[in-house]
């Protein structure tokens, strides 16, 4: 396949707001590709490369496209692969010339359209609507499968790249091979918030409500002795938690794979800050001394795996016994089942007096749906939040001179695959976060003008607002109101950020209380 007719097909996903036209457009893509292509097609339309970072920085990107285009569309996508593989394994010294230099013989070899997709995609800024369940439905289409059989495979494949290789040259026979396994994290089911505990209820009914901690989510295996800890973001973080992974060795279960939260707790059982948790998980620690400084404490709340078995398709009632067989009482976050609402206002009362950030509504029928924000786990928190993405920065004035101190915030857009800005603040932030974030928005800049940085939508912050109201300033007709930083959120990627909808939906919810 011509690298021309996939910018095409991106073209047409981006320039619909149809989602059955973006998936027809992407099935059609797809189901033109050899088996050869298929990686690279799927990485590509989903705004990725099959090597992840190359390792070259936004300005030498920039400088690469000064070279004249070539007259007429000839790379194939194996070229360009090809390519992109010789420069992600350029390393040594002069290395980073190097790689600039073959960036630029590969753009001198592109049009002036396939130069541009490249330049957007190496920047990490190609957004045009083919998000993940976009192209899980193009892959099911494409393939002629059950979407339920894609999504199933999807959920213990790590990502879309393999299952759509399988999906496409296999059929079905080639997604009965993704299954859960030991010691192959797989991304943890999210939530939905809820306005508040009436709301959750009605959704939900019959519900069950258990703490929301405001730690680190943790994914633990167990297999005999060997034991496991990953983060939210997959990431093998056992050598960081000493305590954690000696405890679960020491259940007589002899195979698991438990979700749950690992937090650092004072003396009187009320919770650090996350910021302090985290300290637990930094790159060069002295473990020893910081587990005896910072102790941790790990609560789980659902079970994925118990011996041989793939829980996952259970109910979670069923899942529930199963965790509560398999583990010490005190190891199991407190849950409570009712479908009273002044029974569970109590709960979610004692949840806050403790200290935590609210509670968590489960459906009681519901499976384990890893790596999805469904409606059957519903978040009840005391202040509204909102998880957005840092779009720019201003420079501030007076103390905070020479550093970046106003913040741009967007909402992700599912439909256009970008963000709509909602506003800036620059309450909230200490001076250890602006130092901090000064340094890592240079890190990210992708242009600048007198007044502010704008930066690669890479970082995500936790915004608490008083309200959102209507605003003819931003392109979404939404603004917050009384925005602050509340935290970095260094275990959410941006495409876990919230999206405009959640923040359409709370306008509307705000507006139908008003007097």
């Amino acid at each position: 396949m011509l690298l021309a007719d996939l910018v095409e097909t991106s073209q047409r996903v981006a320039g619909t707001s149809r989602r059955l036209d973006k998936i027809a457009a992407l099935a059609d893509c797809l189901g033109r590709s050899t088996p050869q292509e298929i990686d690279v097609a799927v990485a590509f339309l989903c705004g990725d490369t099959c090597q992840g970072k190359l390792g070259i920085g936004p300005a030498a990107i920039v400088q690469a496209r000064t070279h004249a285009a070539a007259p007429s569309a000839a790379l194939t996508l194996g070229e360009v692969d090809q390519a992109l593989e010789r420069i992600a394994r350029t390393r040594g010294a002069g290395s980073t010339a190097a790689r600039s230099q073959l960036l630029a013989q590969l753009l001198a070899r592109a049009s002036v359209n396939e130069q541009g997709f490249l330049v957007r995609l190496l920047m990490g800024e190609l957004r045009q609507g083919a998000l993940e369940g976009v192209m899980l439905e193009a892959i099911a289409k494409a393939a002629h499968l059950p979407l339920s059989e894609v999504r199933r495979a999807s959920m213990v494949a790590g990502g879309l790249v393999p299952v759509a290789r399988a999906a496409l040259t296999e059929g079905s026979v080639g997604l009965h091979r993704f299954s859960l396994q030991l010691f192959h994290p797989v991304l943890p089911m999210l939530a939905q918030p809820a306005q508040d505990v009436e709301q959750a209820l009605q959704k939900l009914g019959t519900a069950a409500l258990e703490w929301k901690l405001d730690g680190a989510r943790v994914q633990v295996h167990k297999s005999g002795e060997e034991v496991r800890v990953y983060s939210r973001g997959l990431n093998d973080v056992s050598a960081a938690v000493p305590e954690l992974v000696q405890t679960v060795r020491g259940f007589c279960v002899t195979e698991l794979i438990l979700d749950g939260e690992t937090i650092a707790l004072q003396p009187d059982g009320r919770p650090y800050s996350f910021q302090v948790t985290m300290r637990r998980f930094g790159r060069r620690l002295d473990v020893d001394r910081i587990q005896r400084e910072l102790p941790l404490s790990v609560f789980f709340f659902d079970c994925l795996r118990r011996d041989s078995e793939d829980v996952t398709g259970w109910p979670a009632t069923r899942r529930f016994t199963a965790l509560t067989e398999a583990l010490p009482s005190e190891l199991l976050i407190p849950r409570l089942i009712t479908a009273d609402r002044a029974t569970a206002q109590g709960y979610f009362d004692a949840a806050l007096a403790r200290g935590h950030e609210g509670i968590m509504a489960k459906s009681l029928d519901a499976p384990y749906e890893a790596g999805s924000r469904g409606s059957s786990w519903l978040k009840v928190k005391h202040a509204h939040t909102l998880d957005l993405v840092v779009l720019a920065a201003e420079w501030g004035h007076g103390r905070r001179r020479g550093r970046l101190s106003n913040l741009h915030l967007g909402a992700r857009d599912p439909v256009s695959g970008g963000f709509v800005m909602l506003g800036k603040t620059f309450k909230g932030l200490t001076d250890e976060m602006l130092e901090w974030q000064t340094k890592t928005l240079l890190a990210l800049e992708a242009a600048r003008d007198a007044y502010t940085v704008y930066v690669r939508p890479e970082l995500v912050v936790e915004i608490a607002v008083n309200e959102i109201q209507a605003s003819p300033q931003y392109p979404g007709g939404l603004a917050l109101r009384f925005a602050r930083v509340k935290r970095y959120r260094g275990d959410k990627r941006p495409e876990q950020a919230d999206t405009i909808g959640t923040v359409r939906q709370l306008f509307m919810r705000q507006a139908a209380r008003a007097p």
